[in-house]
């Protein structure tokens, strides 16, 4: 069963759109043409926003910029001697 309200939405996203009702021809089609091109764009848009390869390459240059701040870096430095701590703490353990 169709929406009630769906008609004076589509009136009113027309409207919104330039889309209102003209008796020129031409003028209906330019603003189908520059409707479809924004629809277009739009599509282009969301691809590009759920596209694996540039979530990942987003994240990658996030995660790059991140490593880059001087607290970032050292927290990296702490964890890295903690594991070489583990490890040679683990290795002196073993040989006795």
């Amino acid at each position: 069963m169709p929406d009630p309200d769906s008609a004076a939405v589509a009136r009113r996203n027309a409207a919104a759109n330039g889309l209102a009702r003209s008796s020129n021809p031409d003028e209906l089609v330019a603003q189908i043409e520059r409707t479809r091109e924004s629809l277009a764009q739009t599509i282009d848009e969301l691809a590009d926003r759920v596209s694996p390869s540039n979530n990942i390459r987003r994240l990658r240059e996030r995660a790059l910029q991140e490593a880059e701040r001087p607290e970032v870096q050292l927290v990296i430095a702490a964890a890295g001697l903690l594991v070489v701590g583990y490890v040679v703490f683990r290795a002196f353990r073993r040989n006795r």
